[in-house]
């Protein structure tokens, strides 16, 4: 990778060093045009005759993220986020008294809460799968779980809070075995490293276009394998997801769009393009491998640090980086960084439930470096993680 040309191309690295990518990654400039261009076609000739004009580009958008994710075009559904692509999956699903949805302890906020409801709805339980030993899901425990009440595995792939990479190849052949469907927040890989939706066996797959993929707010999508769309009923029924009969009933519309509505962005879609296309461009492989490599650099110079100690479980772990210094309030150290112009977030308990309830070691300060970061960037957070625990102590 040409780093230097890539920072060129990032406009926020000129004045900052951005650690927030689990947060949202920092536009290129392609994507920043593909976005104000589409606002100008918009403001000159109308928001439909713009979409209309541009009708060729946001219909490549779902074969581009088919590309990414090893599917195809049909099997890609447009949000404006991928907490609703994600909804839009769940809730999709049937459930009963005595059904089983199982998950992992690093499962995000807003899949447990909504696991939490439909369980209160339905008389179904929440089952969460224990860890292993290197702190990630337990797929032996896993298989020992599922039975013939099974009706859901969801999983995160990485969790907000942390570095953990969970086994998802490993679940998936579990749950293909078993017939039973899984479920795969995606959002903090894709863009990070490879993900391919046929390795991994999962049924749906949701993802964000604002972190790793580098692309803008308000952009998300499922992805959905067709066999499962016999399973499958969306829970909300308009003019983008089905057709009048002409009498009183209606057909869906073929593969995954009948999960869409008819309104969305275009000016996001055409950014979340271009920066999916960027991602292919560059090459996951080589973007993974960087973005590995920096969140090991980062973790492992953090380590070295009297009075710092990092958090991340997982036999595999990826860019995003967890660390506390001792006898300091995290909120502090988040703040001591910003005055260094260096962005990161903290972690949140109720973000994590499971985690919170087996390890309460949150709020963290979280750290996510990406591919056009430089370890004199990380450098510069080390110091200020080694100037307040000196002063600590």
């Amino acid at each position: 990778m040409d780093i230097d040309t890539l920072r060129k191309n990032t406009p926020g690295t000129a004045n900052r060093v951005h650690l927030n990518n689990a947060g949202a990654g920092l536009l290129s400039r392609q994507t920043l045009e593909a976005m104000t261009s589409h606002l100008e076609l918009e403001a000159a000739i109308g928001g439909y005759e713009a979409a209309d004009r541009e009708r060729e580009r946001i219909d490549a958008t779902y074969a581009n993220i088919a590309r990414l994710v090893g599917g195809r075009p049909d099997e890609v559904a447009l949000f404006d986020n991928s907490t609703h692509a994600w909804n839009a999956a769940f809730y999709s699903m049937t459930f009963k008294p005595g059904d089983r949805i199982l998950t992992g302890r690093a499962e995000y906020g807003s899949n447990v809460l909504a696991y939490l409801q439909v369980a209160q709805r339905t008389g179904a339980e929440v089952v969460v799968v224990p860890d292993d030993e290197y702190g990630q899901l337990d797929t032996a425990a896993l298989a020992n779980l599922i039975d013939e009440r099974t009706k859901l595995v969801g999983v995160s792939h990485i969790p907000t809070s942390g570095g953990l990479v969970n086994p998802a190849a490993a679940i998936g052949r579990i749950t293909r075995a078993a017939g039973v469907p899984f479920l795969l927040d995606a959002t903090q890989s894709v863009g990070q490293f490879p993900v391919d939706v046929a390795e991994i066996g999962c049924d749906m797959l949701t993802a964000t276009g604002r972190k790793f993929l580098r692309g803008p707010r308000g952009t998300g999508f499922l992805w959905v394998r067709p066999e499962a769309l016999e399973y499958l009923d969306p829970f909300v029924t308009e003019i983008e997801a089905a057709t009048w009969d002409g009498k009183r009933g209606f057909t869906w519309h073929d593969g995954a769009r009948r999960f869409e509505t008819w309104e969305v962005s275009y000016a996001g879609v055409l950014g979340l393009d271009a920066a999916v296309r960027q991602a292919l461009d560059l090459g996951l492989d080589q973007i993974g491998k960087r973005a590995i490599a920096l969140g090991a650099y980062l973790r492992d110079r953090l380590e070295t640090l009297p009075g710092v100690t990092t958090y991340d479980l997982g036999r595999n772990r990826c860019a995003i980086v967890t660390a506390k210094v001792d006898a300091v309030p995290t909120a502090e150290v988040a703040a001591a960084l910003a005055h260094h112009s260096i962005n990161v977030t903290t972690t949140v308990p109720e973000h994590t439930q499971f985690d919170t309830e087996n390890r309460a070691v949150h709020p963290l300060v979280r750290l996510s470096p990406h591919y056009y970061n430089t370890e004199a960037e990380l450098d510069r957070a080390v110091d200020v993680f080694a100037e307040l625990a000196h002063a600590a102590r």
